[in-house]
């Protein structure tokens, strides 16, 4: 017999509406939505002045697994991003091995299986040294092809650094090709100047000056014009820049849109104002720059131009972070708090309940073709989260769930909790408490062939 579960009176946040109402969870699936008895053995949660919205489906991060498992591991960041409201993640190529192959596509989805508590899927990588193979495979079962990351582990690994590969890809490749549009030459250059002024230990404010507006610019507009050339379907990763945000379409509906961007929360939430205090620990690439491009993205999000919130979720140790400009990793971890931040642009009224919902929930969903998840309807799968916008609390080692033990958000104090998440209809995570009796489910997309089965 399946189990029943009801939220009687959340105010749910769905589809540009609030309403209070309550959610019948049967099994995996929302069974009913409206003024519900609560059926005979059914466990009731009186949700009475609290949130429930889709959960989050986070269209980027690197969990680290396999190969970098020091940092973080499928299983840690997955339990610390259901804590964050977070019920399903695509997670970047650049573990080790990268991930080149199908084989090594196949071994993720296998870990993921036996670890992660949140569903899942997976970007195929794409480099000089295997496009020639890809475009040549069935990739309808996959849910994106991606560089990104993969320049970490040797120069000229980016497609936007490479237009005869872009070429070469976008003309036979069906697949969304999600790329980091950076311009490797620029910030060599960038590189070369400001080492002969600091040596190797530069600055951390000086990383935006380095990895430049104008390297990120002339990347996406390239990818953008070539992609258009072949009528291929682009996603830019990670924009930072205000200039960037002119270069995409908000007047057509996502689901016709060939080329799409995403902004990162840290993006968002952080300026070149904060590197005086976080240094090495807001380095990022691409990198946080100013507090007008910070304004713009988050204008540019709310008026259509920027389609999803992702987190780029990319912990490191504390050690491999605070090693002087060169050797310090770039990247942070946040997917355990995006949610917090997105909430808490709207408790100072930067951004409606609804379009947090709208650009960290249904979009990816759309976006991706992700089937039954994202939205709160009537046999979807019950990923959802609860939050409590009266709740104060504030960031600390004590509470940080990712395995690399910190965050640039140590200190910070949210109005905002997470207080619940269901991953296919179970209760995972309940006030600091998790139940891990159930893995997640590897997601389908409306194109995709059966190639993973549950």
């Amino acid at each position: 017999m399946k189990s029943l579960s009801l939220i009687k009176n959340a105010s749910v946040v769905n589809e540009g509406e609030i309403k209070v109402l309550d959610v019948l969870i049967e099994g995996a699936l929302i069974k009913e939505i409206g003024k519900i008895t609560p059926p005979q053995n059914c466990s009731v949660i009186e949700a009475e002045g609290k949130f429930l919205l889709p959960g989050i489906i986070d269209g980027q991060v690197h969990f680290r697994e396999p190969g970098f498992t020091h940092k973080g591991n499928i299983y840690t960041e997955s339990r610390a991003g259901i804590a964050g409201g977070v019920t399903s993640y695509i997670d970047m190529p650049n573990t080790l091995p990268n991930v080149l192959t199908l084989e090594a596509l196949a071994e993720k989805y296998r870990l993921a299986a036996e670890s992660s508590l949140s569903n899942y899927s997976f970007f195929l990588g794409i480099n000089d040294t295997n496009v020639k193979d890809l475009i040549t495979w069935d990739t309808s079962g996959i849910i994106g092809i991606s560089d990104d990351g993969l320049y970490m582990s040797q120069k000229g690994n980016l497609l936007a650094e490479n237009p005869e590969t872009m070429e070469l890809l976008f003309k036979n490749c069906q697949n969304i090709i999600a790329i980091h549009a950076e311009i490797e030459a620029e910030i060599l250059k960038n590189e070369t100047l400001f080492e002969a002024r600091y040596g190797r230990d530069i600055p951390a404010k000086y990383h935006p000056k380095i990895r430049s507006w104008e390297a990120c610019y002339k990347a996406t507009k390239r990818a953008i014009e070539i992609a258009k050339k072949h009528h291929a379907r682009l996603h830019i990763l990670h924009l930072s820049t205000l200039e960037e945000t002119h270069l995409f379409d908000c007047n057509i509906p996502l689901i016709q849109k060939r080329v799409t961007t995403e902004v990162s929360v840290h993006h968002l939430y952080f300026s070149d104002e904060d590197y005086e205090k976080l240094g090495m620990r807001i380095k990022w690439n691409p990198a946080i720059k100013t507090k007008t491009d910070q304004e713009g993205l988050l204008k540019a999000l709310i008026d259509g131009h920027i389609d999803l919130i992702t987190t780029d979720h990319a912990p490191h140790t504390l050690e491999e972070k605070e090693r002087p400009y060169f050797e310090s990793l770039s990247g942070a971890p946040m997917v355990q708090h995006s949610l917090n931040c997105m909430l808490d642009f709207f408790q100072k009224g930067k951004i409606s309940l609804e379009k947090i919902t709208e650009k960290m929930c249904h979009n990816p969903a759309v976006l991706y073709g992700i089937e039954q998840r994202g939205f709160i309807k009537e046999g979807y799968y019950a990923d959802l989260v609860l939050v409590d916008l009266n709740a104060s609390w504030v960031v600390s080692t004590d509470n940080i769930l990712y395995q690399c033990g910190w965050s640039p958000l140590e200190g910070r104090t949210f109005k905002n909790k997470v207080l619940k998440t269901f991953v296919n209809g179970q209760l995972v995570y309940d006030n600091g408490q998790f139940n891990e009796s159930k893995m997640g489910m590897p997601l389908k997309t409306l194109q995709q062939k059966n190639l993973h089965k549950n």
